[in-house]
């Protein structure tokens, strides 16, 4: 009998293990993933060498908004930037203003300094299914200014969330 019990926990331990393995691999591929930020052009919001948690779900279920911290999918390496101007809108940059459709847009996620270092663009009109985006520390960022252009929708592949690394950096990305 006692046999017999020892099997039946070494089973049920078995299958706990199984559904937790399942359930973690859930997780990371439909829910949650890591990234490490990669260069200077996030900061001061992200600093190189940080690990985040993004969202790879909320995508799913709507679309990117303005001030998104989000992690595009490119071949050789993923990128962070912020999203600025969303399909159909036109942006522009003049006199260290950003412009959305012709409105002064404050952009209160970033410092004086960087909006002082951002240089006159546009006015560009982001086409449908493509979103405009910047990274926060704008003098250094390739971003959809130069070099990165209109972010498809199918490369956005989700929403920064947390800071999980170094350790005492926890917070939240927004």
């Amino acid at each position: 009998m006692g046999e017999t019990k020892k099997k039946n926990e070494w089973l049920e331990w078995a299958k706990a293990i199984f559904i937790a393995i399942l359930l973690a691999f859930f997780l990371r591929t439909f829910v949650f993933a890591t990234s490490i930020v990669e260069g200077d052009s996030m900061y001061p919001t992200l600093e190189d060498g940080e690990r985040v948690i993004f969202n790879k779900f909320v995508y799913l279920i709507g679309e990117p908004e303005r001030g998104d911290i989000i992690i595009i999918q490119r071949p050789i390496k993923n990128y962070v930037k912020r999203v600025i101007a969303l399909p159909g809108e036109t942006v522009e940059m003049k006199n260290h203003q950003l412009f959305i459709n012709g409105e002064k847009y404050t952009e209160t996620f970033i410092s004086n300094e960087a909006i002082n270092n951002t240089g006159n663009f546009g006015p560009v009109k982001v086409k449908e299914g493509k979103y405009f985006v910047m990274g926060d520390n704008r003098a250094i960022s390739r971003d959809s200014r130069n070099g990165l252009g209109f972010i498809n929708e199918e490369d956005i592949i989700g929403r920064s969330e947390f800071i999980i690394y170094p350790f005492d950096d926890w917070s939240m990305t927004r």
